[in-house]
């Protein structure tokens, strides 16, 4: 029997649903089977699919009624399933509107900072991003924190691979969670298969188990059960367990609820793609755009009627009984701007439901204003708010453990020293308007503030280098400080520099 070390309040929390003799991991066996078909989990693999373009509309049929009213496949009939997947763009929209750009770190402590830089870097802001994107898709994503070389890694983990096991009603303290994947392995006769594998992360650390087809769980073999982290040691050189004393599972959120955006655009979305479909089936059916009016046909089957005139271009009459057999037509249009006028509604909706921007609006035409601009933005800023909310928290969360790693390297000790962690968006801007109101703001504002709100500016504590050491050199050479002011004129950060040297450094 297999017993999972399972922290305390994790097993208090579950003893109402322990029945007398059950073992962790029956329990667990039981949480992971309910899990991998319930509609939450089923919400977060439709949202996947439907980012990759599986869509629904792929799986019509075009059907009809026989003589017994049963329903039958109409295969001779055109049936495109066309997918255009506005929902997919709005994650891409809304993921690079918050996660585009590199966040930054505010803190007052500059070694802390230069610290986390070097643990946080390009790399992990990679992660950082398929995180925000993952949130979208998923409702939520998870970050492992974990060594590689004997450096802290990250890697992200699907909200539909992972079980949780919540402490409270809020989402916020872990107990526990289950790692579910599935790994490709050749079997004994060559043939590959999946494999899925269960991860028990809890206080004591990792077990690790083979999902059978039955539900069951098997130890693995081939993976490593106990401790989250080994380290030889320093003197016996001996391999040496250590746990942290927190879940190693941070969650990311895309809000409170933890909803999928699939969730509010869904509907619309399969009935934009059902509407595009069926235009295009109208203007494939050139046979059936008329209604044929047939008197005296020689035969009874309607199905030959189409199938000799698409074949022959005739179809054969004939007069019965003083009655004149003849053909007439009735003509079906197929008004194309009904078409447009739908799909342009559903097409506003999807993007309204999605609070994404349209970046064809018509507010952007001509020269918008900063307003203007700010209003088509309105709908994605609030999300925006809401998910950076989020991760914030998330955020702090995995501080815990790069502060954690950097006493424990030796690095510095940065328990409780303040930061904030700063999302930068990915905002269109007037940037002549946004250089004016700078220029304005001279003698109101510092230096600093005005350099971070310029526009042409990526690095701020870079710039104001390069100014500082510009205003030294102009002060040591009266002909570079005439130069230097005249560039300036009235208005720029710093002010304007005299001719004789001196200068106002606008922080007075």
């Amino acid at each position: 029997m297999v017993v999972l070390n399972l922290r305390g309040d994790c097993l208090a929390r579950t003893a109402t649903n322990f029945q007398q003799g059950m073992t962790d991991k029956r329990f667990l066996e039981l949480e992971i089977r309910a899990w991998l078909h319930s509609p939450a989990r089923k919400r977060q693999l439709a949202a996947e699919a439907y980012y990759d373009g599986a869509q629904d509309v792929l799986h019509r049929r075009r059907v009809a009624l026989d003589d017994d009213g049963h329903i039958k496949v109409l295969d001779h009939l055109p049936n495109n399933r066309l997918v255009n997947n506005i929902y997919a763009k709005m994650v891409d929209q809304k993921t690079n509107y918050s996660f585009g750009r590199p966040f930054s770190f505010d803190t007052e402590d500059k070694g802390y900072a230069k610290a986390l830089n070097s643990v946080l870097g390009p790399k992990f802001r990679r992660v950082m991003r398929n995180v925000g994107e993952g949130a979208w898709i998923g409702g939520k994503c998870w970050l492992f924190p974990y060594y590689e070389g004997g450096e802290l890694a990250f890697k992200r983990f699907p909200a539909d691979e992972v079980l949780p096991f919540w402490a409270d009603a809020d989402h916020t303290v872990l107990d526990a969670a289950v790692h579910v994947y599935a790994v490709l392995e050749y079997d004994e006769t060559e043939v590959a298969k999946d494999v899925v594998k269960a991860e028990v992360m809890h206080g004591g650390g990792v077990d690790c188990f083979i999902l059978r087809d039955d539900g069951t769980l098997e130890p693995d073999p081939e993976a490593r059960s106990g401790p989250y982290i080994t380290a030889p040691d320093p003197e016996t050189g001996e391999e040496t367990g250590y746990n942290w004393e927190r879940i190693p599972l941070v969650c990311f959120k895309s809000s409170q609820h933890e909803i999928p955006l699939l969730s509010k655009v869904k509907c619309l979305q399969d009935a934009y793609n059902s509407i595009v479909s069926n235009f295009a089936n109208q203007m494939e059916e050139d046979v059936h755009s008329t209604i044929l009016v047939i008197k005296n046909y020689d035969g009874e089957d309607l199905g030959r009627v189409r199938a000799n005139l698409a074949t022959y271009g005739i179809i054969k009459v004939r007069s019965f009984e003083g009655s004149e057999g003849g053909v007439d037509t009735l003509q079906i249009e197929v008004n194309s701007e009904n078409y447009k006028t739908l799909l342009s509604i559903l097409k506003d909706a999807i993007i309204e439901n999605a609070r994404g921007y349209d970046a064809k609006d018509d507010r952007m035409s001509g020269n918008p204003n900063q307003m203007n601009i700010q209003s088509m933005y309105s709908d994605i800023d609030l999300d925006a708010n809401g998910i950076e909310t989020e991760f914030q928290a998330a955020m702090e969360e995995l501080l815990w453990f790069v502060n954690r790693h950097l006493a424990n390297t030796g690095k510095g000790d940065f328990e409780g020293t303040e930061v904030k962690v700063i999302f930068d968006r990915d905002v269109l801007i007037n940037e002549t308007e946004a250089i004016n109101n700078c220029k304005a703001s001279v003698g109101i504002l510092s230096d600093e503030t005005i350099v971070k709100m310029h526009p042409w500016v990526t690095d701020p504590e870079q710039e104001l280098q390069r100014i500082k050491k510009e205003k030294e050199e102009a002060m040591a050479d009266p002909y570079q400080a005439a130069f230097l002011a005249n560039r300036q004129g009235s208005g720029g950060p710093g002010g304007p520099v005299n001719a004789d040297g001196g200068g106002d450094d606008g922080n007075e």
